[in-house]
């Protein structure tokens, strides 16, 4: 049975050798190319085409068609060879852009000819250029993962954001271009070469981000928001979940230092186990880049399964239907008496379906597990738990992280595996922890005071998480707390001395600490419009900064709610991230004003709740904050080392 992969889906190809189809419905150059555990591309072998077909462990097509087959076999591929991707571009004189074309189909089959996996690569544009799909290694294993990223700029683009320098990459995509011209029967002419090899004077980016890769070996970002919206009372939840995307930071291309070599798998105990996991062994330029792919990796791996352990439940029950269905439809069964035993026979298959079906998830989720129990010791401060020992012995970075730990994620399956759930830093989007008691089943049964204190209790660690792993100029915290509710959980942020001003009380201090904010996002986007970021005044604070708004909308007026979406829109882009402590009910007052500002906030709970969803399959995935243990200290201990670092930095 084929498995129908959409963007950013895997599937493991457990054979060797294997084949790759590709059916375009317009004639396309279909290309193979090698490259490392980053996606990198170096040395001249890299790439099959028409003039070079033949590369270790792969033989490409030798013309344009509209279909095409690779032959490939995984044995044969080099080592230092991480990923085999499949890449098709529309000759000059055509189509002009992939969009304008049939989607194309891309599917890798077995040698007897049955499809194990296969991608429609749907959603295209503007692109001449795309990386369909490609064969990957993962812990000693292949997988196939469905990728549709698409370049605008040609060939040439793509091969220079793999790495290759822009004059090597034009030279290699002009050659394979001029090959496919001599050898296809389309009317190519070496004039129109340089709009498929695109210019690279410019920058390139791709054209459309590929949908998430749990920063797999290489993370490929979901498109749009990460979340798609917030659920809210009185019937305006969306209809899918908003989705949780591990989208990574652009790698940083311009570093000349090689990446950190990659701790290796050690090898199975015997012949036919997995094996054992390591911790840092996804791609990334440094231990904590690589320890967050393999984060992302793990919520996918679970994902995945989980959905296939589902999806064969589904399957067995519709079966078990079916068959007493046309057992009890003949009279004869039911007078009979063989219908009894027709329903134990349909039962039966069913049980041994399922049966075969908890085994695989199994299996799955053991290894997941033992890959989470050396994972987690191993992560930094900014990913670790607050039990974790790294935080004994954590002093203020010198850089800014890459990510930050909200909390953990589980599935009913195997709700003691927690997966990280971790956010890119800086803030993309604000933070909105919701203290009302609709917002969940354990919402409900718990005390309205409690709920909201420890809703406020969960806004500060996670203002205390970012305040300890950035550098101790890097990053201010504000608080607007109008009616002063929230002092008890303040006070340790108070006491340490660490916010930027007392907590703002009243109108007059929300008034006072929005127009400061407000003011600092106008200069900061009119200093980098001018292209002068160097001349902003000695009075504004270019590190960035954190507001935490508690009790909202008590103290706010018309202006006041008009400056906090305008910092929820505006602010990100320049430093400023707001974390929002509220009940949506109690702000209904204001009726669809709100709806944007909430619509545009990530929503977390201070207790566990399953209003998340995956991106690929839409689990219900169910979050749970990370708080320190009880009658911990460790809360006060960051907050004393960041009070500290911040008395040495100072002039």
């Amino acid at each position: 049975m084929t498995a129908e992969l959409v963007r950013g889906q895997n599937h493991p190809v457990s054979q060797s050798r294997v084949e790759i189809r590709v059916s375009a419905g317009t004639p396309v150059l279909a290309l193979a190319s090698l490259a490392d555990e980053q996606g990198r591309f170096s040395g001249d072998g890299i790439l099959a085409h028409p003039g070079a077909r033949s590369l270790p462990g792969v033989r490409s097509p030798g013309e344009l068609a509209e279909r095409h087959t690779f032959a490939v076999d995984l044995d044969e591929v080099a080592a230092d060879v991480h990923r085999l991707g499949v890449l098709l571009v529309l000759p000059p004189g055509g189509p002009v852009r992939f969009g304008a074309v049939p989607a194309s189909y891309v599917a890798v089959a077995d040698p007897d000819g049955a499809e194990l996996a296969g991608y429609t690569l749907t959603g295209l544009d503007a692109e001449t250029a795309v990386v369909a799909l490609e064969l990957y290694r993962r812990q000693g294993a292949w997988k196939v993962r469905a990728v549709g990223q698409g370049y605008a700029e040609g060939l040439g683009a793509l091969l220079a954001d793999g790495g290759l320098a822009a004059p090597q990459a034009a030279e290699l995509a002009a050659a394979a271009l001029r090959t496919a011209a001599r050898t296809g029967e389309s009317d190519i002419t070496l004039a129109a070469m340089p709009t498929l090899v695109g210019d690279l004077r410019a920058p390139q980016t791709p054209a459309q981000a590929p949908a998430p890769v749990p920063e797999p070996p290489d993370p490929v970002p979901a498109p749009g928001h990460p979340y798609a919206g917030t659920p809210g009372p009185g019937g305006d939840t969306p209809a899918s979940p908003p989705t949780i995307s591990y989208a990574h930071p652009r790698r940083r291309r311009t570093s000349t230092e090689p990446p950190e070599p990659a701790p290796r798998a050690a090898a199975a105990q015997e012949p036919g186990q997995a094996p054992r996991p390591v911790a840092g062994d996804a791609s990334g330029w440094s231990m904590e880049e690589r320890l967050y792919n393999q984060v992302w990796g793990m919520f996918e791996d679970l994902a995945r399964t989980v959905a296939a352990y589902r999806s064969a439940v589904e399957f067995a029950d519709s079966r078990m239907d079916r068959e007493l269905d046309e057992a009890l439809s003949d009279p004869r069964h039911r007078l009979g008496g063989s219908g009894n035993a027709a329903r134990d026979t349909a039962r039966a298959r069913r049980e041994e379906l399922v049966a075969q079906a908890q085994a695989v998830l199994d299996r799955d989720l053991a290894q997941l597990i033992a890959e989470s129990e050396v994972v987690e010791p191993a992560l930094p401060a900014a990913y670790a738990r607050w039990d974790n020992p790294v935080w004994h012995g954590h002093r203020t970075p010198e850089e800014s992280p890459l990510a930050l730990r909200l909390g953990d994620l589980h599935l009913p399956e195997r709700p003691d595996l927690r997966i990280p759930m971790l956010t890119r830093v800086p803030l993309e989007r604000g933070l909105w922890i919701d203290n009302g008691r609709t917002g969940s089943e354990a919402a409900m049964t718990m005390d309205t005071d409690r709920l909201r204190r420890a809703a406020m209790d969960m806004a500060v660690t996670l203002a205390v998480r970012l305040l300890a792993v950035h550098p101790a100029d890097r990053f201010s915290v504000h608080v607007i707390d109008a009616a002063g509710a929230g002092s008890a959980s303040l006070a340790p942020l108070v006491r340490a001395g660490v916010l930027a001003a007392p907590p703002a009380a009243g109108a007059a201090g929300v008034t006072q600490t929005l127009a400061r904010l407000t003011r600092r996002v106008d200069l900061v986007q009119m200093a980098l419009r001018a292209g002068a970021p160097e001349d902003l005044p000695p009075d504004v604070d270019t590190a960035d900064q954190l507001l935490i708004v508690h009790d909202f909308p008590h103290g706010f007026d018309d202006r006041a709610v008009t400056q906090l979406r305008y910092l929820a829109d505006e602010g990100a882009a320049v430093g400023v991230h707001l974390l929002m402590v509220a009940d949506r009910d109690e702000a209904s007052a204001y009726g669809p004003l709100l709806d944007p500002l909430w619509r545009s906030l990530m929503r977390l709970s201070p207790v566990p709740d399953n209003h998340l969803a995956d991106p690929w399959v839409h689990h219900a995935w169910t979050f749970e904050p990370n708080l320190p243990p009880q009658g911990s200290r460790v809360l006060d201990q960051a907050l004393d080392r960041v009070a500290e670092a911040r008395r040495t930095t100072r002039p």
